[in-house]
């Protein structure tokens, strides 16, 4: 009887040992890039399988804008973006449980990602207006090494345009496609 005893309390002490260590890092700091720009990130635990990531970054990309009379045009203009993305890893247990790292949140996710595009650094005589976005995002993050990693994400959302002296400020679809590269500090 004693045996049997002993045998369940060590199982029950390995699979909880085993779910504690299926947590999100309690902070990663982090610069990624790709061939349209740079961001610099940070990403604090909330839960076990939950963190808020907060970036700002310098990002070449094509800006669609209407015309007054209804026309649209593209623009590839650097932006200021800041972005507020709650993130939750859902798949870090089953990760652990098949042996795979999750150093550095590495999972696949799922997300709220609100972005805000100023205006702030380059104004140009067409006035480029701000936009701010929210779409819901899936994605994953992979380490290569210690401190480098990669990140693929997409998702389609909302965007809403603000007015500026030239254009007047309207709502539309938002795509979110990336492909990162980083390094954790």
């Amino acid at each position: 009887m004693k045996k049997i005893l002993f045998l369940v309390a060590f199982c029950v002490l390995t699979l909880t040992i085993k779910a504690q260590t299926a947590s999100v890092e309690k902070t990663i700091f982090n610069i990624q890039t790709n061939h349209l720009g740079l961001w610099l990130n940070n990403e604090t635990r909330l839960t076990n399988s939950l963190a808020l990531r907060s970036e700002v970054g310098l990002a070449l990309g094509p800006v669609s804008f209407r015309l007054r009379d209804k026309q649209s045009i593209f623009v590839g203009m650097p932006r200021l973006m800041f972005t507020l993305e709650p993130r939750w890893y859902y798949n870090l247990g089953k990760r652990v449980e098949n042996s795979k790292s999750i150093a550095g949140n590495s999972g696949n996710f799922l997300s709220l990602k609100t972005t805000y595009n100023s205006n702030l650094i380059f104004r140009t005589n067409n006035n480029q207006p701000a936009t701010l976005t929210v779409i819901p995002t899936w994605g994953i993050r992979r380490n290569i090494g210690n401190h480098f990693n990669y990140e693929l994400g997409a998702g389609l959302g909302y965007a809403h345009v603000f007015k500026t002296d030239r254009w007047p400020s309207y709502n539309q679809f938002a795509v979110n496609l990336h492909l990162r590269f980083g390094y954790k500090f």
